[in-house]
């Protein structure tokens, strides 16, 4: 997992100019851009990841199919085409990302990373069978197909979800609606 060079943003989600390393970012809770790819079957399961035991952030939980932060003069496309074939090993066309929405984050994952993000949010059929996938090993431990109804449930429970990242009720029910309206 090596640092990165990002854009900062302002607290509306504006560039400012500046361009730090995203450790410095998270050190000093300053506001940057990353990229949530959610896939999802013509059957009704959603694809979700298993974070890496060496992740800095909320290791060894499951989390979004692929995500990954913008690097600096990245557009969000591209950052999410290259996030997916870093993490899970799989090309895919601008015209296959469906941008769904901006959700900032203000998080504290652990004491001294302070990780303010304004996801750019994606959906996107998976188009190969899970078996093809290739996991990049440093970011990515395991994936699964998960029933989107299961998913929702597991999600929504207080006790069950502590296996995700808590990325919050409001962005989960978000993400299950734009995917069942796709469906």
């Amino acid at each position: 997992m090596a640092d990165e060079l990002i854009d900062i943003l302002s607290t509306s989600g504006n560039l400012t100019g500046e361009i730090k390393l995203k450790s410095e970012a998270h050190r000093l809770g300053l506001y940057h851009a990353s990229v949530h790819i959610w896939f999802f079957t013509k059957q009704g399961k959603v694809l979700v990841q298993k974070r890496a035991d060496n992740k800095d952030t909320y290791p060894s939980l499951w989390d979004v199919s692929v995500a990954g932060h913008i690097g600096s003069g990245e557009t969000p496309e591209n950052s999410a085409i290259r996030e997916i074939n870093e993490e899970i090993g799989i090309s895919i066309s601008r015209e296959e990302l469906h941008f769904i929405g901006i959700h900032l984050a203000e998080k504290t994952p652990k004491p001294g990373i302070y990780d303010n993000e304004f996801h750019h949010i994606y959906i996107s059929l998976l188009n190969f069978p899970i078996s093809a996938l290739t996991l990049q090993k440093e970011e990515v431990a395991d994936t699964a197909l998960i029933p989107i109804d299961k998913l929702a449930n597991i999600l929504m429970d207080p006790y069950k979800n502590q296996v995700y990242v808590p990325h919050g009720d409001v962005y989960y029910s978000f993400i299950l609606n734009k995917i069942i309206n796709q469906l």
